[in-house]
C-alpha cells in the first residue's frame, strides 16, 4: 500500500531573536503552491517596544514580491493598503491566512526600543 502525501508542512521560519526597527525576513517558505492554507504561529516577547510588526509577502517567481493587502471600506469606496500585524504585548495570537502562491516571505520589525525584545516565527501550510 502506497503512503498518503503529507497533507501540511511546519517550517521554523526565524528563531527566537531580538528585533530591529526595519523589517528582516525570516527563511522564505518555498514551492507550496499545492497548499491553500497558511498559519502563522509567533512567540513574541515585546520587551521596550512600542509594537512588534509582522509583514506577509508572497511570490510565484522567488524574485516578485507582493504584499498582502488590507481592505478599509467606507460607503462605496475600498481603500487597499499594505497591510501589516502589530503586536503591542506579548503574544502567541496566530495568523490565519488563505495562500495561492509558490514562495511566502515573513518578515519582522519593533517599533520603538527594541530592549528585552524576541520573536520566533512558526509557519504550518496545509489544506484547509
Amino acid at each position: 500500500m502506497g503512503q498518503m502525501p503529507q497533507d501540511y508542512r511546519v517550517y521554523t521560519v526565524r528563531d527566537a531573536a531580538i528585533v530591529t526597527n526595519s523589517y528582516v525576513a525570516g527563511t522564505v517558505i518555498e514551492d507550496v503552491h499545492m497548499f491553500n492554507q497558511l498559519v502563522i504561529l509567533p512567540d513574541i516577547t515585546v520587551g521596550s517596544l512600542t509594537s512588534a510588526e509582522i509583514r506577509v509577502r508572497y511570490s510565484h517567481d522567488n524574485t516578485n514580491w507582493y504584499q498582502l493587502g488590507f481592505l478599509s471600506i467606507s460607503g462605496s469606496t475600498a481603500t487597499v493598503s499594505e497591510g501589516e500585524f502589530s503586536y503591542t504585548a506579548d503574544s502567541t495570537a496566530t495568523i490565519e491566512l488563505p495562500i495561492k502562491y509558490r514562495h511566502i516571505e515573513i518578515a519582522v520589525k519593533g517599533t520603538g526600543t527594541v530592549t528585552s525584545s524576541s520573536v520566533a516565527i512558526t509557519a504550518i501550510v496545509g489544506n484547509h
